[in-house]
This record gives C-alpha cells, structure tokens and sequence, in this order.
C-alpha cells in the first residue's frame, strides 16, 4: 500500500517517532487508524441515539413552516444554529 502525506503530516509522525512513544511512522499511523475508528464508532453510536430519542420522543407542536420561520429569524439575529 501507498500512502502519500502532506508536508504537515510528515512533521508530526517524525515528531511523534523523536519523542520516544513510538519507533517508526508505521505505529503512529495504525494508532491513528484505531482512533478513527473509535471516534467513527462513537458518533454513529450517538447519532442512531439521537434519531432513536427523536422517534420515541414526544411529538412537536410546531410545523415545518414555523421551524422554517424560526431558523431565518435566528439567522437574521445572528444565532445560525437554532432551529
């Protein structure tokens, strides 16, 4: 396998390699892989959480006009992120 790094990346494995944690570039990217993995896992996890929670959960009063009217009013104000 080929794996091309940027300039970047290359700094931090061989930072990583002189600080003694680990002995070759190999190491550092399979601790990557595996952390990736986790941190995949976790948020698939919480997100089938999440819409679990969403279906279960009590229904909104609200229609999709007023969501809609809401989420302009709080781009308008600044605060994107409210729905």
């Amino acid at each position: 396998m080929n794996i091309s790094f940027t300039k970047q990346q290359e700094g931090y494995i061989a930072k990583q390699i002189e600080s003694g944690d680990y002995q070759n570039a190999a190491e550092v990217v399979r601790e990557a892989l595996r952390y990736h993995q986790l941190y995949r896992t976790k948020i698939a996890n919480e997100l089938k959480e999440a819409i679990n929670q969403g279906w279960e959960g009590p229904a909104s009063n609200r229609s999709v006009q007023d969501i809609i009217a809401a989420k302009k009013k709080a781009k308008k104000n600044g605060r994107d992120s409210i729905l």
